[in-house]
């Protein structure tokens, strides 16, 4: 549709600036200010929301029992410090000490396992070509469709049979045998990523794969390895489950078995105690997350970028 302009009336005075296109108007000071403001409160109350837990169970590790269940008050109005200081004596004589280090051992084993055979197992999918290699990567995606309690029963039937339960080897088997799909998968997308021609240099200079695999690909995957470890350290000494399936000896119990040791055979719990342990098991986790975090923040940022 077109529109007809009509000229001025001879005489008529031209009205300056009446051909300038009007700028664009910056947002009033008022209405920016009212949007930050409402940016800010948003922020705010969501960031309340995810600390409430953390700041309630710090508060609770400092009142007594009856309190935590019988008050709804965040922070006790007579704090006490009877909590941390039964921590001290032990849970049915074996200290806390114990439960810790059993915990930091299959944890560390975790992840010493993971990035061994996951590693491994990545590099064989993502830089060898042979027969049937996308078929078999196929499939192991296909394993993270299984829901763990399926496997439960006859995994625990086989080490049943071995004489292996009340024994860490269930639970570290199948770190060394690069069962867990996922970090296999994250690897995989990662060593994909690096040239090929890193490769072709190191053959022609006489490397075969392990010193490919050791030498070259390896530090360039530190972060993916770093994003890998995180993980599997939390997962492993937040485990529940597998230490209560294979582990029978209150001395080999984890972290998470020993808070539930807090209750007696009568149904009776301390949850002054076991919440003041659930506080303390934070800060392992918290200490390994912050000493690496950098390196997560570094394989999140280059996870896309081809090399």
């Amino acid at each position: 549709m077109s529109t007809t302009v009509t000229p001025p009336a001879p005489g008529t005075p031209p009205v300056p600036g009446a051909d300038a296109v009007p700028p664009d108007r910056p947002p009033a000071p008022g209405r920016a200010r009212a949007g930050s403001l409402g940016w800010h409160l948003g922020a705010l109350l969501v960031l309340a929301v995810v600390l409430y837990p953390v700041v309630w169970v710090l508060g609770a590790s400092f009142k007594p029992s009856r309190e935590i269940i019988g008050s709804l008050e965040l922070f006790p109005t007579d704090p006490i410090l009877q909590n941390f200081k039964g921590l001290a004596d032990g849970i049915a004589d074996i200290s806390i000490a114990t439960f810790f280090q059993n915990s930091l051992f299959y944890a560390l084993g975790s992840v010493a396992g993971i990035l061994i055979s996951c590693s491994l197992t990545a590099y064989a999918f993502a830089r060898i070509r042979f027969a049937g290699r996308n078929l078999m990567f196929s499939l192991m995606i296909g394993t993270l469709l299984l829901p763990y309690h399926v496997l439960l029963i006859p995994q625990y039937v086989m080490f049943q049979k071995l004489e292996l339960i009340n024994t860490y080897v269930p639970l570290l088997l199948g770190k060394y045998l690069a069962t867990e799909a996922f970090f296999v998968f994250l690897m995989v997308q990662f060593m994909r990523n690096l040239p090929r021609e890193l490769d072709e240099a190191a053959r022609l200079d006489g490397c075969g794969h392990l010193r490919i695999y050791w030498s070259i690909v390896l530090p360039l995957c530190r972060p993916a390895l770093i994003t890998s470890a995180i993980f599997t350290f939390i997962n492993a000494w937040n485990d529940f489950m597998g230490p209560l399936i294979y582990l029978n000896e209150p001395g080999k119990y984890t972290v998470s078995l020993g808070m539930m040791m807090f209750r007696d055979q009568e149904g009776v719990a301390n949850y002054g105690g076991m919440i003041a342990m659930s506080l303390v098991a934070l800060l392992p986790v918290l200490a390994f997350f912050l000493a690496f975090q950098r390196y997560l923040i570094d394989g999140m940022a280059t996870s896309g970028l081809k090399g």
